[in-house]
């Protein structure tokens, strides 16, 4: 049972199932276009839970917000389940690939078998589409994947249900209606506003004002908590942004590919200029990682480096605040 699923890598895991979900239904929308439409760039910082024994830091919002914000802006409709019992779960998976519908899943990334070992850690807001089982196994397109693979009944079982914070609870996903004319144009307008809105937020928890709120918070750590409990949230930080869903960087050069699309529709050359400053705002996220990766394996022995690593965030803090103020008058 192998359905007519075509696999595309995608540098994020989410963007990649919509865009490929799509594109079997006959929509042909780019992983960017689907990351601005559905307000992927995001930021938030919640001191109070710990993900891995350090306090929660995400550069995207909620799993399935993306795709689910994309759809409705498009006229697209999705249908989400979830199942408390494993059993129920993979029998709607294989009523669904007998019907023909390849199926998006949220998993955990750490019982993946097919990724590699230094990229497995208990992170549960995973995406990937089952399209097909054959021999027992199920057919797996992982967009981050450059190729497609396999899963066993019961490996597929215990990513689905992994355990921890955000837990699958085998929630499945797919188009079930896509209109044959999308608007297009209101519906980039709409998620860039609300990129906008979430980054430009009031409240401390969220977008700029919460990288403000880490950024002050690193020398603070280093003072109360020490070196070595420091250096484990900095380094949660950076896997965040750079290993787990794309984050920080990556996600600034894919809304820079947006930007660079939207300009083209909406026939407004501000957004191209404006695709070149997220760009090299992602650069100076990327730069930021390395310099905490240096740290994090004490290669940099400099007596003020928290002082130094929260003063740069500051200043990225400051730059997409003007990126965003200029980006919703551009609208």
């Amino acid at each position: 049972m192998k359905l007519n699923f075509e696999h595309h890598q995608t540098a994020h895991c989410e963007n990649g199932v919509a865009s490929n979900l799509l594109l079997n239904k006959g929509l042909k929308l780019s992983e960017p276009m689907i990351f601005g439409i559905g307000s992927g760039l995001f930021f938030v910082y919640l001191p109070f839970l710990k993900v891995n024994f350090a306090p929660g830091f995400s550069y995207r919002p909620m799993p399935g917000a993306i795709f689910s914000k994309a759809a409705k802006r498009l006229g697209i409709k999705i249908k989400r389940e979830k199942f408390s019992n494993p059993k129920d779960a993979q029998q709607a998976l294989e009523r669904n690939l007998e019907q023909n519908i390849p199926t998006g899943l949220q998993v955990g990334v750490f019982n993946l078998t097919y990724f590699p070992e230094e990229y497995k850690f208990h992170f549960n807001a995973h995406n990937l589409v089952v399209y097909g089982k054959e021999d027992g196994k199920f057919l797996i397109s992982d967009p981050v994947m450059d190729y497609t693979t396999t899963l066993s009944e019961a490996e597929l079982e215990k990513v689905r249900y992994a355990k921890g914070a955000l837990p699958p609870k085998g929630h499945m996903y797919y188009p079930i209606y896509v209109p044959e004319n999308v608007n297009l144009e209101e519906a980039i307008k709409k998620g860039i506003k609300d990129t906008c809105k979430n980054m430009l937020a009031p409240v401390p928890l969220i977008g700029v004002k919460a990288m403000r709120w880490v950024a002050k918070s690193i020398p603070k750590w280093a003072e109360k908590k020490g070196t070595k409990v420091t250096n484990h949230y900095l380094g949660q930080l950076i896997r965040m942004q750079e290993e787990i869903g794309t984050g920080g960087g990556g996600f600034r050069f894919i809304y820079g590919a947006f930007l660079q699309e939207a300009s083209v529709i909406l026939k407004n050359e501000e957004l191209k200029e404006l695709s070149k400053e997220i760009t090299s705002i992602g650069d100076l996220w990327r730069d930021f990682a390395v310099d905490i990766a240096r740290v994090y394996k004490n290669r940099n022995s400099k007596s003020n480096i928290y002082n130094e690593l929260s003063k740069t965030m500051l200043h990225i803090a400051d730059l997409e605040e003007a990126f965003y103020k200029k980006l919703r008058k551009a609208i």
